[in-house]
C-alpha cells in the first residue's frame, strides 16, 4: 500500500474524475484509507511504499504492477500523468529483491488493476481496452506460464478489470456484466457455473462492490446492497464497508488501494 500524502484529483483520465478536480477532501480520504490499512493489519502483513509528490494516484497501488512468487512485471501506464510512478514502484521492489520482468515501453498493462489471479494463481483473468493492451497477455502467459484470459471491457466507467470483476476462492465471482462485451461474458459465465457467480446491479457496481478485498472471510468493500450482502453470507463471505468516498472521486476504492504480495489469506 501507498500512503495517499500527496492524493488530489489533479486532472481527468477517467469519467469518475470529470467534474472532481479539486474536490477530493484530504483528511477524510486519509481517515479512510487509514481504516482500511488497520483492518488489513489485523489479517496480514502489510508492507508500504513511500508517497511521492506530484504522483497524487500513486496511492492507487493496485495499479504498479503484478506479483507472482518472486516476479514483479511493472506497470506501463497509458496516461502520462501516471507514467512517473513506475520507476519508483521498481526501486521498490529491485531493494526487496524480486525478479523484475519489464515489457516493451510500447505495450501498455496497468497491473493488478487489468490482471486478476483466480486464487490458485493457475489461471489469470487479464482486461483490455481501456488502459492495457491485449498484447501483454501473451507476454504475461510466457512470463508467469499461467493460463490467461482475455476479457474486453467496453464501458468507460469500469476502465479497469478490479472495478467490475472480483474471482473469489472455490471457483466463485462477482462481476458487473455491463462492463463487457458479448464475448468475454461467454468466458465467464462458461466457467462460472451459475450458481457461483454472482452478476451486479448497475447499483452495486456504481458503488464499487467489486473493487473489494477477501481477507479470510470478509468482503472488504466501500459499499454493497442488503442482497449482495446475503448472498456472499451464503458462499461464507460478509462484508466489510469501508466509505472509500473520496477515492471513489478519482474512479478506485478499496481493492485500487491494494497490490497483492502473495495469493495466500485470499489477500
Amino acid at each position: 500500500m501507498c500512503p495517499p500524502d500527496y492524493f488530489g484529483i489533479e486532472y481527468e483520465i477517467n469519467p469518475w474524475m470529470q467534474g472532481n478536480i479539486g474536490q477530493a477532501h484530504h483528511a477524510t480520504a486519509i481517515k479512510q484509507w487509514q481504516a482500511l490499512y488497520k483492518i488489513l493489519k489485523k489479517h496480514d502483513k502489510v508492507e508500504l511504499i513511500p508517497a511521492q509528490p506530484k504522483l497524487p494516484d500513486m496511492c492507487f497501488a493496485a495499479n504498479a504492477g503484478l506479483v507472482s512468487g518472486n516476479t514483479f512485471i511493472p506497470a506501463r501506464f497509458k496516461f502520462k500523468e501516471r507514467q512517473g510512478e513506475e520507476a519508483h514502484f521498481i526501486k521498490w521492489f529491485q531493494e526487496k529483491n524480486y525478479t523484475i520482468k519489464e515489457l516493451p515501453k510500447n505495450i501498455y498493462f496497468e497491473g493488478e488493476g487489468d490482471a486478476l489471479f483466480q486464487s490458485d494463481e493457475s489461471l489469470l483473468w487479464v482486461g483490455y481496452g481501456m488502459r492495457t493492451d491485449i498484447a501483454s497477455h501473451d507476454l504475461l502467459k510466457k512470463i508467469l506460464n499461467v493460463e490467461v484470459v482475455s476479457l474486453h471491457l467496453t464501458n468507460p466507467h469500469y476502465y479497469h478489470l478490479d472495478t467490475c470483476f472480483i474471482p473469489l476462492p472455490g471457483k466463485r465471482a462477482v462481476y458487473y456484466a455491463d462492463a463487457f462485451d458479448e464475448a468475454s461474458l461467454k468466458k465467464l459465465r462458461d466457467y462460472f457455473p451459475e450458481k457461483s457467480r454472482l452478476e451486479l446491479t448497475p447499483a452495486d457496481a456504481s458503488l464499487f462492490a467489486c473493487n473489494a478485498i477477501v481477507c479470510d472471510d470478509l468482503f472488504i468493500c466501500n459499499n454493497l446492497s442488503q442482497t449482495l450482502e446475503l448472498k456472499l453470507r451464503e458462499w461464507g463471505f460478509y462484508a466489510e464497508r469501508i466509505p472509500m468516498s473520496e477515492f471513489m472521486l478519482a474512479g478506485g476504492a478499496a481493492k485500487c488501494l491494494v497490490l497483492k504480495l502473495s495469493q495466500e489469506n485470499n489477500i
